[in-house]
């Protein structure tokens, strides 16, 4: 059973963690274990918990961006009334690319559901993997394509190919596994793909929301007559807040920085947890 502080509290962890690219799971399912918290991290009230706190994080992505996604889905609708995606229709070819990026993900979350919870209760998994998630965002600094770096560009980014854009959303479905960050795949998958920080975190943020929203659909109904809804419902508010001062920052933060500072604290965090929670 969640306290309401203790919901507060991974409430505000998941909301910054998220956007940031060390892996909001990974933090929810650590941070618990090392202060000696007793709850069942692979119950569904739990997973239904944290799908919230992540609702709430798709909420404030949605109204920081809500510009960019009347443009979308007007472009998206465009393409239906035309047949076809032309190349010149930026909005229409970025929609496009973000249901195409969403798929991957989404296929894996329903086709391994029950597996990715029960990887909640291994405490030992996840820490492995958020070391191994500094690990890959250090070799994508180091392998990724020369790009500009400067102001969002939504026509960089639509200049994407279609197999580009399911390559960053099968990175983006690893981070089903605690441990592995979404944000930070997705934009590893960017980097490597050519984008710049600036427009491979846009990016990662656009592709948040409609996998998000897409969880939340399946498992939010479960915390409906659950014991912990009050709790829930405050760690949504505090990851609502956390993540609205997070892309804030993130979105000045990559106009000119690097993930290597984000590398270096997973390889730490992840080896200081290897050995709290043996």
């Amino acid at each position: 059973m969640l306290t309401y502080f203790q919901a507060a509290l991974l409430g505000l962890l998941q909301g910054a963690s998220e956007l940031f690219p060390i892996s909001s799971l990974g933090h929810l399912v650590l941070v618990p274990r090392i202060l000696g918290w007793r709850i069942d991290m692979a119950s569904s009230s739990f997973l239904a918990f944290a799908v919230l706190t992540h609702l709430a994080t798709a909420l404030v992505l949605l109204g920081f961006f809500w510009r960019d996604w009347v443009r979308i889905v007007r472009g998206i609708l465009r393409s239906f009334a035309l047949r076809e995606v032309r190349e010149a229709d930026v909005h229409a070819r970025l929609g496009w690319l973000l249901i195409v990026g969403t798929i991957p993900a989404g296929t894996a979350g329903l086709l391994f559901q029950e597996k990715i919870q029960r990887l909640f209760a291994v405490p030992l998994l996840v820490a492995s993997a958020l070391v191994l998630n500094g690990v890959v965002l250090l070799a994508a600094e180091r392998l990724r394509r020369s790009a500009q770096e400067g102001k969002p560009d939504d026509a960089k980014i639509a200049r994407l190919s279609w197999i580009q854009a399911i390559g960053i959303g099968v990175a983006q479905g690893f981070a089903l596994i605690p441990g592995l960050s979404r944000t930070g795949l997705a934009m590893t998958g960017g980097l490597v793909s050519g984008l710049s920080h600036e427009n491979a975190a846009r990016f990662s943020f656009l592709l948040a929301t409609p996998i998000i929203f897409a969880a939340a659909v399946l498992k939010v109904p479960e915390l409906f007559g659950s014991p912990i809804l009050g709790q829930a419902v405050l760690g949504a508010l505090c990851a609502a807040f956390a993540a609205y001062l997070s892309v804030r920052f993130l979105t000045k933060y990559f106009e000119t920085k690097t993930l290597t500072p984000f590398a270096l604290y997973c390889i730490a965090a992840g080896a200081t947890a290897l050995f709290l929670v043996r």
